[in-house]
């Protein structure tokens, strides 16, 4: 049995929210969870993006609908919770996976601006915690199985970059939250699983690197990082050299597998990534002095 299949018999006719829905891995997260019979709530901040990638899914006859949120902002986020659930009812799956990516890989960490870190910090944490306190409280009454994947990154999330330094401990962040999120449903016996996802195993071949175009007019600063247009600029930036990228569907994909599993490292096989966290681990056991690599 194909791993849709055995998600299909799992989700099907269940609901999923999913921020950042209306490009990359959250379009084909939405996608994928219609295809196996979910309903959808694709949420976004860009409008005319969100309308678009909802009605082309309507369009091939799936149950998707969407609504306007801003993750960094709590009202937005509870109204979205009470809109999806006026819609179809209980909440299933929530995925908090809206992210931002800083221009920052030409930049030291002592030339970076408070407008600088509260942007990233405001969207790639506070998005998960405002998405948490907004869903959780809903999907613990209505006391069936459901599942929160926050979208973490193993830069940062598993080991760090020296290249990245906002977008890195924005990620560390997300994966303490899930872990202590999968403890703390654990200690209460709720019926609700916590996931952590790692897109990759590569880059991810999406536009978080146009995330400057949804930066708010507050903040942003007159001396702004170095913009990249593409993926192959920032692995240029960061040294990282023979780049391969990773699809979003590759990842949609890994996630779905990863919740029909009931895993909560959702982390597809990598030996290079494998390897960078095994060099973290032993110099933190041998109290050794760490050696970052791009």
């Amino acid at each position: 049995m194909s791993t849709q299949q055995m998600a299909g018999e799992k989700f099907r006719g269940k609901t999923a929210v999913v921020t950042g829905g209306a490009s990359g891995v959250g379009r084909c997260l939405c996608e994928l969870f219609a295809r196996v019979g979910m309903n959808v709530i694709m949420a976004d901040i860009e409008q005319a993006a969100l309308e678009a990638a909802g009605s082309a899914l309507q369009e091939q006859g799936l149950s998707v609908e969407w609504v306007l949120a801003d993750v960094t902002d709590p009202e937005s986020m509870q109204n979205l919770e009470s809109r999806s659930r006026e819609t179809f009812g209980n909440i299933h799956v929530l995925c908090n996976n809206a992210g931002v990516g800083i221009k920052e890989a030409q930049r030291r960490i002592w030339t970076l601006t408070p407008k600088d870190w509260e942007w990233g910090f405001s969207v790639n944490v506070m998005g998960v915690a405002n998405g948490i306190r907004a869903f959780v409280p809903g999907m613990l009454a209505h006391g069936e199985p459901g599942h929160v994947v926050n979208t973490s990154s193993t830069n940062g999330g598993l080991y760090s970059m020296p290249t990245t330094p906002i977008y890195s401990s924005t990620k560390a962040a997300v994966t303490s939250m899930s872990e202590i999120l999968h403890a703390q449903f654990r200690m209460d016996g709720a019926a609700l699983q916590a996931h952590v996802l790692f897109p990759g195993p590569h880059l991810v071949n999406t536009n978080i690197l146009s995330s400057m175009r949804n930066r708010p007019a507050q903040l942003r600063d007159n001396d702004e990082p170095v913009a990249y247009t593409s993926m192959a600029d920032l692995a240029k930036a960061s040294g990282i050299a023979n780049m391969q990228l990773t699809e979003p569907e590759e990842v949609a994909e890994t996630c779905l597998a990863g919740l029909a599993a009931g895993q909560f490292w959702i982390l597809p096989p990598s030996k290079s990534n494998d390897k960078q966290l095994t060099r973290r681990t032993e110099s933190i056991l041998r109290r050794q002095n760490p050696e970052l690599q791009a």
